[in-house]
């Protein structure tokens, strides 16, 4: 009586990315995609929860392998079923490789197409936003750089018409001397031109 053994797994998780089809020589159809399953777990010695992520290869074959390519997508949440496979290779340089992969053997979508875009728009949405904050402070920067500059031509034109007009007052006493010296060479004129009539011989 042979010795009863078991390899079976059961995922739920999330995509990681899109699937990937392609065909054996034979023409036989095969998909490779990842899934990611959290885990969450309270320490004895702490007071917050850990958490942990893994990532899991799995494999599908002939007509599952088509509509996995067809019905999923990267961030789509799926059940699987199948058992565990480790493969050995050698590579072009000559060096051994070992992978484990989960080969599937069913599959089912627990989520609708609709939350999985409404999903995408949202992060998208949120990265446009983050990209578009550097670009309004740049604005407000450029904003308050051009007031600061008004500000500094306006009291840069203020210190101007300042100095315009002390120039104009000093211009204004210089002149008013000069009026004065004008009026005192007349005074001294006329009274030359007065002659005096004893002076005169006779």
């Amino acid at each position: 009586m042979s010795a009863r053994s078991l390899n079976k797994v059961m995922l739920i998780g999330n995509l990681t990315r899109d699937p990937e089809l392609r065909y054996t020589p034979e023409g036989t159809a095969v998909c490779s995609f990842g899934v990611a399953t959290n885990r969450s777990w309270m320490p004895s010695d702490a007071t917050e929860r850990r958490e942990e992520t893994e990532f899991h290869r799995i494999v599908t074959w002939n007509k599952l392998a088509e509509l996995c390519s067809q019905l999923l997508s990267k961030g789509r949440k799926v059940y699987i079923e199948g058992r565990l496979q480790t493969r050995s290779w050698e590579s072009p340089d000559g060096e051994k490789r070992q992978a484990t992969e989960i080969v599937a053997e069913d599959m089912v979508i627990l989520d609708s197409r609709r939350q999985t875009e409404g999903a995408a728009a949202t992060s998208s949405t949120e990265t446009q936003e983050k990209k578009e904050e550097p670009k309004k402070e740049e604005k407000g920067e450029e904003k308050k750089e051009t007031k600061e500059s008004d500000k500094s031509d306006d009291s840069k034109g203020k210190e101007e018409e300042k100095g315009k007009g002390k120039k104009e007052k000093t211009e204004e006493k210089e002149e008013k001397p000069d009026k004065d010296d004008e009026k005192k060479d007349k005074k001294e004129k006329d009274e030359d031109d007065e002659i005096d009539i004893d002076d005169i011989p006779f």
